[in-house]
């Protein structure tokens, strides 16, 4: 079993009434509001989640002048995440393995197992020569079952059959999320009942930190961002797939996030800056590991629980000034996390993605 965790807290303190599960007798229902999606409620921090992925949706904190505003990207309503056919990974559980695997292609036990392939497709592999997110069919594609639902707390679970996408085993997964004082905290459960089977979950959240506030840029460009732990990286190579090697982030250099805070598009004149997220691509790419315990080989269950919390500035903030320039790209600012690809995995993570701050999608 495999555990760490992670926060992400408001100067604020308000709270947040709403509804709670509704239940019949003998039988307990769990409803969500008119956009299907299930409210939990801590104090200052509030959030909405939807089956579908077990996605984060909505999540409310209030800002430096006491306005709450929405500080991930998601879609008003619940039925609209399945229709996307671009399918942004809005705020899901990608699994039952998150981010890529090379060749679409592992060994477990000296057995070499072929998984459905689903990015960078070419003529001689028209569905692609890697696997992303657990394939065609991952777990942010399709409806987890509500299985509790209380005004803090909601958990959702998925059973993933033997044979998958290529994957051995059936797997059982529980995701909780649960708000605390200025917290959301996420716990992560996934449980080979049958073989052994590389599994890593994530959470694939895209951050607004200025809560679609901010009508003169379209960009994160001018948001400053501290990540005082994230002094390396796992090393990948043009179609981000991991090398299996730790670099080095080295101070003043463009990945450098770790010696002190400092505004997204600040390196985006940087010539380092261009390929630093794969090929043709500029922006951020990188994986920053986290040293997490090595579970024993008996372990067929492994956990992970992770929260976040909003800092105040000048550790995460919202935009202060526009920074940059409109000749600057516009592409997305992301990361995501990743292991060695050929055996199964022992580490997992959640993630935080940061990606364009346009203004929140909305449909009549």
């Amino acid at each position: 079993m495999r555990c760490f965790d992670f926060s992400f807290a408001v100067a604020s303190s308000w709270l947040l009434l709403g509804a709670v599960a509704k239940v019949t007798s003998g039988t307990t229902v769990f409803k969500p509001d008119t956009n299907g999606k299930y409210w939990i409620y801590g104090e200052g921090i509030a959030a909405a989640f939807i089956p579908y992925g077990a996605s984060v949706s909505n999540l409310l904190i209030k800002d430096k002048n006491g306005i709450a505003r929405d500080i991930v990207m998601g879609y008003d309503n619940a039925s609209y995440y399945a229709v996307d056919k671009v399918h942004p990974h809005l705020g899901g559980v990608p699994g039952r393995y998150a981010n890529r695997i090379k060749n679409s292609t592992f060994e477990l036990d000296g057995q070499v197992f072929h998984v459905t392939a689903n990015e960078n497709p070419t003529k001689a592999n028209p569905q692609g020569i890697d696997t992303l997110h657990g394939g065609l069919d991952g777990w942010d594609w399709r409806e987890f079952e509500v299985v509790a639902h209380t005004n803090n707390s909601v958990t959702f679970s998925i059973v993933d059959p033997d044979g998958k996408e290529g994957f051995p085993g059936e797997v059982i997964s529980y995701i909780t999320y649960t708000m605390g004082k200025l917290t959301w905290n996420a716990k992560m459960v996934a449980i080979a009942t049958t073989k052994k089977t590389p599994i890593m979950l994530s959470s694939h959240t895209y951050w607004n930190l200025d809560g679609f506030a901010n009508n003169q840029s379209s960009t994160v460009f001018n948001h400053t961002l501290h990540l005082p732990h994230s002094g390396q990286r796992v090393a990948v190579d043009n179609i981000l797939i991991p090398t299996g090697d730790i670099a080095n982030n080295a101070e003043g250099s463009v990945n450098d996030f770790w010696s002190a805070p400092k505004q997204i598009g600040h390196s985006f004149d940087d010539p380092e800056i261009h390929g630093n997220c794969g090929f043709n691509c500029t922006g951020y790419g990188s994986h920053t590991p986290i040293p997490l315990p090595i579970p024993t080989p008996a372990n067929s269950q492994f956990q992970t629980t992770a929260g976040w919390s909003a800092a105040p500035p000048p550790t995460i903030g919202a935009p202060t000034a526009a920074t940059s320039p409109a000749s600057r790209r516009t592409g997305p600012v992301s990361g995501s996390t990743s292991t060695r690809t050929r055996t199964p995995s022992r580490c997992t993570r959640a993630t935080a993605r940061m990606a364009r701050s346009r203004s929140r999608r909305r449909r009549a």
